[in-house]
């Protein structure tokens, strides 16, 4: 799931065969997340997947969030969470050989980290969904030795970079 105002990923598992009573178990993580969080999600927009049962609509209701329903065969109409996938797939599963579901959660968990924490959104003045804006350099002499360092997640695929203290 994203937050479209912040870019906020959570993680909601994964699994090689959904069933209706694992995703209804995803919407009750999703509420008490949220009410953990104090969001004040009012929307969810999703597919019009089967697999998607009325309690996962329900549980989701009775928190308090409206379920809006994608168009048919119409990804623009949540083009934040089309983009998400891509850039997972792109910058993450693409690049990396899964050998079983732990070590895909352990992934997915490492890359929600980094896309939340370290990974700039141009959308939103590169910000990190939960860091402030970067502060603008004022000072040329600032920015004149650079001690820029590297850290290597995932072994070596996500690379955070950070100004030497």
């Amino acid at each position: 799931m994203i937050e479209h105002g912040t870019r906020r990923v959570r993680g909601l598992g994964a699994t090689a065969h959904p069933t209706a009573s694992w995703i209804a178990q995803a919407a009750k993580n999703l509420a008490m997340d949220l009410e953990d969080a104090d969001s004040k999600a009012k929307f969810l927009i999703r597919d019009r997947n089967g697999k998607f049962p009325e309690l996962f609509d329900a549980i989701l209701r009775d928190a308090g969030i409206e379920i809006v329903l994608s168009g048919d065969q119409m990804p623009k109409m949540n083009s934040i969470m089309e983009r998400r996938v891509q850039t997972c797939r792109r910058e993450l599963l693409d690049r990396t050989l899964i050998w079983n579901q732990h070590h895909l959660l352990h992934a997915l968990r490492e890359f929600e980290d980094f896309y939340n924490s370290h990974r700039p959104h141009q959308g939103i003045a590169n910000a990190r969904p939960l860091r402030p804006a970067p502060v603008p350099v004022a000072d040329p002499e600032e920015t004149a030795r650079p001690d820029i360092r590297r850290r290597e997640r995932l072994g070596g695929i996500l690379h955070e970079y950070h100004h030497a203290e």
